[in-house]
């Protein structure tokens, strides 16, 4: 009785214990708790009875795993702190299982100018060793931290930096007295003044600069003397006066030198007589009317000028290659062409000028390109142009009084003649059957004329020709407009046979789906313009472009639709569409294909806001008005 007494009371012992062990926490998971009885000897004292705790392990899934872990009795302190953090690193375990985080998003890949910024960082520091010529024409992010790095270039010989409005005074000093630098081009940069001359004159060894239409003053023109390496020189659009053109006359070396825009007047052209390599002058918008002998010249272009007399001296004449005078005024037609040797000129533009006598022209034997447009040359001077037109490539007829008798006086002595323009002339359908006999023609432009596209046979009760079939026997013609002609879809059958064809221009109101389908027929065909046409939403899903096809100019077709065209940009990615309503480029269908923007190529082509800009004319708005 005495020792079942004793054992009850030793239970009774431990169970406390257990519970005491379980309010302080220690083992919130335990499983069981297996309490053994252990026999004492009678001769020995009465020991305490043991208790063995068996304490799992747990898993990553929060579920008892594995085998037991045993303690024979209760823990000491020491060893309950042991077992505490062993069960505060198994719950948490359990609890990170249960719970797992969703992996963390990807970072957005850096903005495009960011990559174009540190790409053009690294590519310097990389090539900084190599790299002979930089153009960063019109990029409107280079300021002086690109500067600085290009200013390291130690064997850099060009520079272009045009149209960079970002650039100043101050991103000029990094290129202070590079030894290698040969040429320079910082043109419309307008936050460039004088304070820049200091550091371009400190490169001795420059032999091209172009700072036209920058805020340097005539002042800072003077210190460019200093250049004596110079051989090109642009100033257009500079106030150059005349005692500044003075100071350059020791420029010896000059080859080159534009003056448009410019303040200087007669009295400062003899600066030019004391540079003997002078072969090229642009005196364009200036006050010059006369102009005294160069005999090195080989071009001159004095457009919008009042001209008096040019190149007049000793009896030694010019021997000029190109001659330009758009716009000019000329105050005696016969003295203005007296002091030009015309033997080796090739290069001719008279257009928009006031010239009423055209007999100086047989005397320009070797002359390839000629521009009359806008002048009142008409069929009785043709003959003269017809003497000289051996050698023609190109010839320019625009807005002139030229008519069809004309053309037919000019077939026949233009062999080698590429280009013809006839826009806005009287010219009609019977100049295309003199047209065809012109074998070398590439591009022609009727646009604005009388075409209609059928040639009515005198006395005859036949149906009327096709007078587009005229031009079959031109292999080579690459482009042709006939933009606000008379011609509609059935005058048009014969455009499939001109195979060669890449540019293609219509517009007209009453052309149809059906002119849409016969441009299917051409293989090269790269560009389409097809305006004011009465086109319809069928008609253009159902057009198949050629292969070759690249921009399709849609302005005024006032019948489709945006999700028709948007449609057809779809099916057709790489054709840039241009209409009112929409304008699609190449770039904007296929971003979707591209499978990251890391992966995308740095050079894109960006439009602004005001490129995608597309006309809209009143035609258009009265047309769709109407439809509404």
């Amino acid at each position: 009785m005495l020792e079942k007494a004793t054992l009850q009371r030793n239970l009774h012992n431990s169970t406390q214990k257990r519970s005491l062990f379980k309010k302080k926490k220690f083992l919130p998971f335990l499983a069981s708790t297996k309490i053994s009885e252990r026999k004492t000897k009678p001769e020995k004292k009465k020991s305490k009875p043991k208790a063995t705790l068996s304490i799992p392990f747990i898993g990553e899934d929060g579920e008892p795993t594995g085998q037991a872990l045993h303690r024979i009795g209760v823990p000491e302190p020491r060893k309950r702190r042991a077992m505490a953090a062993a069960e505060a690193e198994s719950r948490a375990l359990a609890f990170s299982a249960r719970r797992r985080p969703l992996p963390a998003p990807p970072l957005p890949p850096p903005p495009l100018p960011f990559l174009a910024r540190w790409l053009f960082v690294e590519h310097c520091r990389v090539f900084k060793e190599s790299v002979e010529e930089v153009d960063l024409c019109g990029q409107n992010s280079v300021d002086a931290e690109w500067m600085a790095y290009i200013g390291a270039f130690r064997y850099l010989r060009s520079l272009n930096v045009s149209d960079c409005h970002k650039l100043t005074n101050s991103a000029l000093w990094t290129i202070t007295g590079m030894t290698s630098l040969r040429e320079l081009d910082i043109s419309r940069c307008s936050k460039v003044n004088d304070l820049s001359i200091g550091h371009i004159v400190s490169i001795s060894t420059l032999e091209k600069l172009y700072i036209s239409e920058t805020g340097i003053s005539s002042n800072g023109v003077e210190l460019l003397a200093s250049l004596k390496n110079l051989s090109v020189l642009d100033l257009g659009g500079l106030p150059v006066t005349d005692l500044a053109l003075s100071s350059l006359q020791v420029l010896t070396k000059l080859q080159y030198l534009d003056l448009w825009g410019s303040e200087i007047s007669d009295r400062g052209v003899c600066v030019f007589q004391v540079l003997p390599k002078l072969s090229s002058l642009n005196l364009a918008w200036t006050k010059v009317g006369n102009l005294p002998n160069l005999p090195s010249l080989a071009y001159l272009n004095m457009s919008n000028c009042t001209i008096k007399s040019i190149l007049e001296g000793n009896d030694d004449k010019t021997p000029l290659e190109k001659l330009v005078m758009s716009g000019a005024t000329f105050v005696d037609d016969y003295e203005a062409f007296m002091n030009i040797e015309a033997s080796l000129m090739s290069y001719l533009d008279l257009s928009n000028s006031s010239l009423h006598r055209f007999c100086f022209l047989p005397h320009l034997k070797f002359l390839e390109h000629l521009d009359l447009s806008s002048t009142i040359i008409g069929d009785d001077a043709i003959q003269e142009i017809a003497s000289i037109g051996a050698n023609f490539r190109y010839l320019n007829l625009c807005k002139t009084k030229i008519s069809s008798a004309g053309i037919e006086i000019l077939a026949g002595h233009v062999p080698h003649l590429e280009i013809l323009l006839l826009s806005n002339t009287s010219v009609d359908d019977i100049a295309l059957s003199y047209i065809g006999l012109m074998p070398s023609l590439k591009e022609i432009d009727l646009s604005n004329t009388n075409i209609k596209g059928l040639v009515h046979q005198i006395g005859s009760e036949t149906d009327p020709i096709p007078s587009l079939q005229a031009l079959q026997n031109l292999r080579g013609l690459k482009k042709l407009n006939l933009e606000q002609t008379k011609v509609m879809d059935a005058e048009l059958v014969s455009v499939p046979s001109f195979r060669e064809l890449t540019h293609a221009s219509l517009r007209n109101e009453s052309l149809t789906d059906i002119s849409l389908s016969y441009m299917s027929s051409l293989p090269k065909l790269t560009n389409l313009s097809i305006h004011d046409a009465v086109l319809t939403n069928r008609g253009l899903t159902s057009f198949q472009p050629p292969a070759t096809l690249k921009m399709m100019d849609l302005r005024g077709c006032w019948l489709l639709t945006k999700d028709a065209i948007s449609s057809f940009c779809r099916i057709h990615p790489r054709i840039e569409v241009r209409h009112e309503l929409v304008h699609v480029l190449p770039s904007d269908q296929l971003c979707h294909d591209r499978p990251s923007p890391s992966r995308s190529p740095l050079k894109t082509t960006l439009l602004s806001k005001e490129d995608r800009k597309i006309p809209i004319s009143p035609c258009f708005i009265g047309k769709k008005f109407l439809r509404t």
